[in-house]
C-alpha cells in the first residue's frame, strides 16, 4: 500500500474512534432536520401607497420612506441573529426592491433570490391606478373597503385591451388564463398556493431559512393557510409594511408558537393590527407596527426646521472613528432608530434656528445630503429623450459582459481575489453608466450570470437598475468568481514587488501556472472557514476534500465532510472552472436559445471567458486587461468583440487600457461564410435618432456628454 494512504487511513481510524457512539456517520443526517424558519415581510412603502392609489400589478417604486422601511426590517433581522438560506419574491420592483435592501443589510446578497408572478400583489382590475380616496367617495367607503377586505369580492374587470397591457417581458411566460384581468383575495390566495405547496414548504422540510418579501395580499393568503384563519375572519388581518413576520414550525411543517419569543400581545397592537392577536396568529412580529414610521416623522419634521440636520451622522462622534464592520454600521443604526422611537412625541414643533448665517430661509443654501438629492435628481435627467423617438430593441442573441466597478481594494492596489470588497461610490457610478450607456442603445436581456462576490452582484443589479429590469433572473456562481490569489489577498501589490521583487511578483500576478502561496485550512482568507461556501446545500458541484474533512471531523467531534476549495489559483486554475461553466452552462441554457446574456464577474474569470470565445492563446491572455464598468459586446453571430460609442466622439481602444494583447480581443468579425467581414465595425456608433432633450428645469446633460466641448454642448441643445 502507498505509505501516503497508509498514513490517511490511520489517521481515519483515529478520527472513528473518538467520534462519540451517536455520532451520525453523514453529516446530512437525521435525514429530516429540524425545519426551516419562514419569515415574511411586506414591502416598504411605494409611490403609490404614499398617495393612495390602487396598485396591484402596476410598478411602480419605492418612496423614500419605503427603501428605510426594507433597511430597517433587515436590521431587525440581524439585531436578532436570524439567517437566510434562500429568498423568494414576486416581479415587481417595489417587493425587489425591498429584498435586496434586506439582503444588503445581512450581507447575503449572494443568496439565490427566486422571482415568482405567483408572489405579485392581488390584481386590482378596474381599480388600479385609481385614487382609493376618489373611489371612496365615488361608490362609498363600504363598498371599496368590501373589496379591499373581502375573501371572494372582485373588484370590476379590467377590459381586455387593458389587461393585454401586462404581458409584457416579465410576464410573457403567463398564459391567457393564467394573466389576471382582476381578482379577489382568494383567487390571489389560489395562485400563491403552489408555489408555497411545491417549493417554500420543501425548503422549510429540507431546513432552510426562507425570506419571502411580497405584498400585502399575497402575505396574507400565506398567513391565512399557515395559521388556518377561517374565511369570515381574514379581514381582521392586515399586514404591515417592513416589519418581519416570523414563523416556527413542526416537522409536519405546522406553524407552532416560538418558545424563544415574546409573543405578540407584549407588542400591545391597535388598530387594523389588532386583529394579528385576536386571530391567534403564530407568526411574531420583531417589531410593533407604526414604531418607525412616528420615527420618521418626527426625523422629518427637525429636518425642516433645524438646516444641515440631515447631514449630521446616525452614529455618534466617537463610533464614526472607528472602522467598523457592516454588521456593526447596521446595528448602530438600528440603535439609533431605537433612541429615536422611544424618544417622547412632542407637542410642539422645532424651534427654527434663528441666529444660523445657513437657514431655510437663504435658497443658496444646501447642506451636505440635501445636495446630494439634488444631484440625483438631476442625475435621472441625465440625458432625457423625446417620447416620439426610440432606439430600436435589440433582439439578438449577445453576450454582454461587465467587469466589476471599482472597489477601494482597486484604487489602493491591493489583491482583492475572493475577499468580499464592496464596489466604491466610484464602482457604483461606473455600473450605472454601463446600465444607461446600455440603454441608450437598445439592449435588453434575458438572464444575468454574475459571481458570488458582492462587488459583481452590486455591479450587476446597478445596471439592471439602469434599464428597469431587476425582475430579471439572476443566477450567481462561485466559478465566476475572482482567481483566489492566496496569501496575497488583502496585501499592496508595490509592498508585494519591494519584498520578493518585481520579477517573482509578475510571475505570481501574471505567470499562466503560477501559483502565489498557499492559505492555511485556518486562514481567515481561506474560503472554506467562510460560512456562505461551507454551508450544507451552498455548493453542490464540488468534490469532497479527504485532508479538510479530516481537519473538521477531528476538531469538531463529529464526522464532517468538507468541500474542497481553493487555497492558492494561477490564472490556469481559474479558467478550469471558469470555461467549463460557459461552455456547459451559459452555452448551451442560454446562448444557444438565442437569449441575450449579461455577464457581471471579475477580471481573471473575464479573462476565462475571452480566452474560449475569441481565441485567445494561454501565452497572451494575461496581457489582456478588462476596464472596470466597461460594457464588452460579443456578437454571437460575427464572433467578435465590440464596444458602444458613448457620444463622446473618442477612441476608446485610447482612452481605455486593453493591454498589450488588445489586437487579439478586437478582431475582425466572422460572416455567416466564416470569412472576415470587410466591414466591421469596433465600435457600435451612438444611435442617430435618440437626440438627447434636456428637460426644461434639468442642469445642462453631463456624465455620458461630458467631454464634448462647450461649442458642442450649445449645437446639441439647439438640436
Amino acid at each position: 500500500m502507498n505509505p501516503c494512504w497508509r498514513f490517511w487511513s490511520a489517521w481515519l481510524c483515529l478520527c472513528l474512534i473518538h467520534l462519540p457512539i451517536s455520532s451520525p456517520l453523514v453529516p446530512n443526517l437525521p435525514l429530516a432536520p429540524n425545519p426551516g424558519k419562514l419569515i415574511l415581510v411586506r414591502h416598504g412603502q411605494s409611490l403609490w401607497n404614499a398617495n393612495k392609489t390602487f396598485t396591484g400589478w402596476e410598478d411602480p417604486d419605492l418612496s423614500e420612506q419605503g427603501s428605510r422601511e426594507a433597511i430597517h426590517a433587515g436590521r431587525l433581522l440581524l439585531a436578532k441573529g436570524y439567517q437566510i438560506d434562500v429568498v423568494y419574491t414576486s416581479r415587481l420592483k417595489r417587493s425587489i426592491r425591498s429584498a435586496w435592501e434586506i439582503m444588503t443589510e445581512l450581507s447575503s446578497v449572494h443568496l439565490p433570490v427566486y422571482k415568482s408572478w405567483r408572489l405579485n400583489e392581488r390584481h386590482y382590475g378596474a381599480f388600479q391606478g385609481k385614487s382609493k380616496v376618489e373611489m371612496a367617495q365615488k361608490l362609498g367607503a363600504d363598498e371599496v373597503q368590501k373589496f379591499r377586505g373581502g375573501l371572494f369580492e372582485r373588484p370590476p374587470a379590467m377590459s381586455l385591451k387593458n389587461a393585454e397591457r401586462y404581458r409584457d417581458r416579465k410576464h410573457a411566460d403567463l398564459s391567457t388564463s393564467q394573466l389576471p384581468r382582476t381578482e379577489s383575495l382568494y383567487d390571489c390566495m389560489t395562485r400563491t398556493k403552489p408555489l408555497w405547496e411545491d417549493r417554500i414548504k420543501e425548503d422549510l422540510r429540507r431546513g432552510k431559512n426562507v425570506l419571502v418579501v411580497a405584498h400585502g395580499n399575497s402575505l396574507r393568503g400565506l398567513v391565512k393557510m399557515i395559521d388556518e384563519i377561517p374565511d369570515n375572519a381574514i379581514k381582521d388581518v392586515a399586514v404591515p409594511t417592513g416589519i418581519p413576520i416570523v414563523y416556527k414550525f413542526n416537522r409536519k411543517i405546522q406553524a407552532i408558537e416560538d418558545e424563544n419569543e415574546e409573543g405578540n400581545k407584549n407588542l400591545n397592537m391597535t388598530g387594523v393590527f389588532e386583529g394579528i392577536v385576536a386571530r391567534r396568529v403564530k407568526g411574531q412580529f420583531l417589531e410593533k407596527p407604526g414604531l418607525l414610521r412616528d420615527a420618521l416623522k418626527r426625523e422629518q419634521a427637525w429636518q425642516q426646521k433645524v438646516p444641515g440636520l440631515d447631514d449630521a451622522a446616525p452614529i455618534s462622534g466617537e463610533r464614526s472613528q472607528q472602522q467598523l464592520t457592516p454588521m456593526e454600521q447596521s446595528l448602530f443604526k438600528l440603535q439609533d432608530e431605537n433612541n429615536l422611537m422611544d424618544s417622547p412625541t412632542s407637542t410642539s414643533e422645532p424651534e427654527t434656528l434663528q441666529n444660523d448665517t445657513a437657514t431655510l430661509a437663504n435658497p443658496n443654501y444646501y447642506s451636505g445630503k440635501r445636495l446630494e438629492a439634488y444631484q440625483d435628481k438631476c442625475a435621472k435627467n441625465v440625458v432625457t429623450f423625446s417620447d416620439k423617438v426610440k432606439v430600436p430593441i435589440r433582439k439578438d442573441s449577445v453576450v454582454v459582459i461587465i467587469r466589476h466597478g471599482k472597489t477601494s481594494h482597486n484604487q489602493l492596489g491591493l489583491f482583492t481575489g475572493w475577499e468580499d470588497a464592496p464596489l466604491a461610490e466610484e464602482g457604483r457610478e461606473e455600473a450605472r453608466q454601463a446600465g444607461k450607456l446600455l440603454k441608450l442603445h437598445g439592449f435588453e436581456f434575458d438572464v444575468v450570470y454574475t459571481s458570488w462576490l458582492s462587488r459583481a452582484i452590486e455591479t450587476a443589479w446597478l445596471a439592471l437598475d439602469e434599464l428597469d429590469s431587476l425582475w430579471l433572473p439572476i443566477i450567481k456562481t462561485w466559478r465566476l468568481n475572482e482567481r483566489m490569489y492566496g496569501k496575497l489577498t488583502g496585501l499592496s501589490k508595490k509592498m508585494v514587488a519591494q519584498r520578493h521583487g518585481q520579477d517573482q511578483f509578475m510571475r505570481w500576478r501574471r505567470g499562466y501556472r503560477d501559483r502565489p502561496p498557499r492559505v492555511s485550512s485556518f486562514s481567515s482568507l481561506y474560503p472554506g472557514n467562510d460560512e456562505r461556501y461551507c454551508k450544507d446545500g451552498g455548493l453542490t458541484d464540488v468534490r469532497y476534500s479527504f485532508s479538510e474533512s479530516m481537519i473538521r471531523t477531528w476538531e469538531s467531534g463529529r464526522l464532517k465532510l468538507h468541500r474542497k476549495l481553493p487555497k492558492t489559483e494561477s490564472l490556469s486554475d481559474c479558467m478550469k472552472r471558469t470555461i467549463p461553466f460557459l461552455v456547459e452552462r451559459v452555452i448551451p441554457d442560454s446562448i444557444n436559445k438565442g437569449q441575450r446574456v449579461l455577464i457581471s464577474s471579475s477580471e481573471n474569470a473575464i479573462r476565462g471567458l475571452l480566452m474560449h470565445l475569441c481565441d485567445i492563446p494561454e501565452d497572451r491572455i494575461s496581457d489582456l486587461e478588462i476596464p472596470n464598468g466597461l460594457p464588452l459586446i460579443y456578437d454571437v453571430n460575427s464572433r467578435c468583440i465590440k464596444l458602444l460609442d458613448d457620444g463622446s466622439g473618442r477612441d476608446l481602444t485610447e482612452v481605455y487600457n486593453f493591454g498589450s494583447a488588445v489586437d487579439l480581443l478586437f478582431r475582425p468579425c466572422i460572416n455567416e461564410d466564416g470569412e472576415e467581414e470587410e466591414e466591421c465595425a469596433l465600435i457600435v456608433e451612438w444611435p442617430e435618432i435618440r437626440i438627447p432633450i434636456p428637460a426644461d428645469d434639468a442642469p445642462p446633460p453631463f456624465n455620458l456628454l461630458s467631454n464634448l466641448t462647450q461649442e458642442e454642448r450649445e449645437e446639441l441643445t439647439l438640436l
